[in-house]
């Protein structure tokens, strides 16, 4: 323990909004307020990015019809994912992916445009404009967590489509589409354990020391 640390009921507040984050799919409607939007956004804004380049763009999609041209792309997606599938293909069409039409609030997160003059931090990783864009997603995440809101994260659907219909400057990329608002309540495990889709792996399988493969 240092000096710097915070108080033990406020660490547990930090771990708990981490270990009870949950991709949502499942929303109850309802409204965000203005201001508690606000202040899950200024979470997000002050995510770490590489050279300080804050790449990421938030759209907030508050025209009805728009959200709906939004879900039929992710339709779209989900299914020629399902075909992509095979043998899990009916599986997968059983899953619910998103929360569009249910949640109070949508909002696009994306790259921005003329990324590749900032070079400090991405000559040889220029992907860590993307890390960086994850890791605001992520601080909205877990703000929204503790604020009692449920986030969801989409990925199904394909950028270009999004990025015209959104009408994105040249170079700039969607990376995702949040779902976010109230829920009944929150999964008690990973919505794709509780589905059987898949099982999480324990951290000492993914944890190496000095060299990879070779476990502590």
């Amino acid at each position: 323990m240092t000096d710097n640390a915070f108080s033990e009921s406020e660490r547990a507040a930090v771990y708990r909004a981490i270990a009870e984050r949950r991709d949502m799919r499942h929303f109850s409607g309802g409204t965000v307020a203005p201001a508690l939007l606000r202040r899950l956004l200024q979470a997000a804004h002050q995510a770490p990015s590489v050279g300080l380049m804050q790449p990421w763009r938030f759209i907030r999609i508050s025209d009805p019809a728009l959200r709906g041209q939004i879900q039929q792309l992710v339709e779209q997606e989900r299914v020629r994912t399902a075909e992509a599938l095979g043998e899990r293909t009916d599986e997968f069409m059983k899953l619910k992916v998103e929360g569009i039409s249910e949640c109070a609030e949508v909002l696009v997160a994306a790259l921005m445009d003329d990324r590749e003059r900032h070079i400090f931090g991405r000559r040889t990783l220029p992907e860590m404009d993307m890390a960086s864009l994850s890791c605001a997603i992520q601080n909205l995440w877990l703000a929204s967590r503790a604020e009692g809101l449920g986030m969801g994260w989409v990925s199904l659907f394909e950028p270009q489509a999004l990025a015209e219909l959104l009408k994105l400057p040249a170079g700039a990329k969607p990376l995702a589409v949040l779902c976010l608002g109230p829920v009944q309540a929150f999964y008690p495990a990973p919505m794709l354990v509780l589905e059987g889709w898949a099982q999480e792996r324990p951290l000492d399988e993914l944890l190496y020391e000095n060299f990879w493969g070779v476990n502590q």
